[in-house]
């Protein structure tokens, strides 16, 4: 009798086992879609989804130290933010001695930037090519389901479908999954918790977020004559007081100027001139972060499409308006448009450590980290707080590991603006070179332990950072 029940009670724990298997959990709550796993499905180490600079850098040290990696794209060119949407205005990150905190790969890309070899978007997507080379990629694909198994205390993401323009379907499987996309291509998928965003800052009810972008190119700029102008002004109180805070020219680059720009008056209520932040690209080229538009969903391709068809819209309005404010840009005409926008701000989700303003002005290191930051806490504009809100210059902090581990999922790994940071630490966690670094530390991590990033301790990190500075020459430490 007892064997008879053994034998039952087996073939129920089959029975249990392929349930599990094929759907994912007991639970129906578990995933947003599941979806049976075929023995056939192709497997990966890695697979990100999204094609941002951040992902790219993951994917590349996984797959240079071994791993089989994946990059789907659901854009249907690679790029993002960068290359898409020229957003070709580089944020440095320094700390409070003015220490340049740009580690790692994307350091090539700063120096170069810095030195006038990449200031053009055949420059860029020069960079932005020799980086991703090799890494397998899959653009404009459609995520379908994914299923989900049980894991320790949480849940592992076990398989994706998605299917490609022709309408092929594939479903495969991954050890890690990142969400790199500036919509929550993957993370929508998944049952998670959004963190507040800008409408935390008034208290407001409904989810905000801080305008996105529209870059501006102009050709047949005079800025001998733009830098000129603003050496007569000097003293730089003068110059400040005239143009508006942050304002400064070099041979190179150009901020501030918000006294003239906020003269500007746009037809559509969605845009706002804001200060200027220019790049001189030599030869008269110059490209400005500047046009800010207010209540775009990055996730429907109908609001990105309606916003970047507002801004086109106003460029002509913009040229004229610099043509007769701005030295320098007289004889001034457009030069071209980007095919995307620079998103900076859509949801978020809880990681298991979610960075607090206290942890940026207090110079916080974890030790965990995987990055360091020390930007100004920069909230940009909503259409509810116009012209945006700063909290100050935090010094050097660290960035963890855990805030880049979704919340819930031990497999599932979030980079670039998806960082796990609370509205006002997100105005500095942001920047792309605080987040780059992020991502390619993690993908060396990936690439190098053999535990599982959810099991790795203290006493495996001090080694981790010791590898970390004496290879890659990157330290995560005060």
């Amino acid at each position: 009798m007892l064997k008879k029940r053994k034998k039952g009670y087996f073939v129920f724990g089959l029975l249990i086992t392929a349930f599990i298997m094929a759907y994912g959990s007991l639970d129906p709550q578990v995933a947003v879609a599941q979806t049976s796993v075929p023995t056939t499905a192709a497997s990966y180490d890695v697979v990100v989804i999204g094609s941002e600079i951040q992902g790219v850098l993951l994917a590349r040290e996984a797959k240079n130290l071994g791993l089989k990696v994946m990059i789907l794209d659901p854009r249907s060119k690679p790029g993002g933010e960068l290359i898409q949407g020229q957003m070709f205005f580089l944020d440095d990150v320094n700390d409070n001695k003015k220490r340049s905190l740009v580690q790692g790969e994307i350091k090539n890309l700063f120096t170069a930037y810095k030195a006038g070899s990449i200031r053009k978007k055949e420059d860029f997507e020069k960079y932005f090519n020799k980086v991703i080379k090799g890494i397998p990629l899959k653009s404009g694909i459609v995520i379908d389901a994914v299923a989900t198994v049980p894991s320790n205390k949480d849940k592992a993401l076990k398989t994706l479908t998605y299917h490609t323009k022709d309408g092929t379907q594939t479903t495969i499987q991954s050890k890690y999954w990142v969400e790199n996309t500036d919509f929550n291509a993957l993370s929508s998928h998944l049952q998670v918790k959004r963190i507040p965003g800008m409408e935390s800052i008034y208290k407001g009810k409904q989810a905000d977020y801080m305008a996105a972008t529209y870059m501006l190119n102009f050709k047949n700029v005079d800025w001998n004559r733009l830098h000129q102008a603003i050496l007569e002004d000097y003293p730089l109180t003068n110059v400040r007081n005239k143009y508006g805070p942050n304002t400064y020219v070099d041979w190179n680059f150009a901020t501030g100027f918000s006294n003239i720009t906020n003269k500007y008056k746009a037809d559509n209520s969605d845009l706002k001139l804001r200060g200027l932040n220019a790049t001189y690209q030599k030869n008269g080229q110059v490209i400005i972060n500047g046009l800010l538009i207010y209540n775009v969903n990055p996730a429907d391709p109908k609001s990105v499409q309606s916003a970047i068809t507002k801004a086109r819209a106003a460029a002509p309005s913009i040229l004229a308006f610099l043509r007769s404010n701005i030295p320098g840009f007289s004889k001034a005409e457009l030069n071209g448009f980007p095919e995307y926008l620079y998103i900076r701000d859509y949801n978020r989700h809880e990681t298991n450590y979610v960075l607090e303003y206290s942890d940026l002005m207090n110079g916080t290191m974890f030790w965990d980290n995987v990055s360091i930051g020390g930007y100004s806490i920069d909230l940009q504009g909503t259409k509810t707080i116009p012209t945006g809100i700063g909290f100050g210059k935090p010094d050097r902090y660290g960035l963890p590991l855990r805030s880049f581990e979704l919340k819930s999922y031990d497999n599932v790994l979030v980079v670039g603006k998806n960082v796990g940071a609370n509205i006002k630490a997100y105005g500095s966690a942001r920047i792309m070179p605080t987040t780059a670094l992020a991502a390619q530390t993690i993908g060396i991590i990936l690439g190098k332990e053999s535990k599982r990033l959810a099991d790795l301790n203290p006493a495996d990190f001090e080694r981790i950072h010791k590898y970390l500075e004496k290879d890659y020459k990157i330290i995560l430490k005060k």
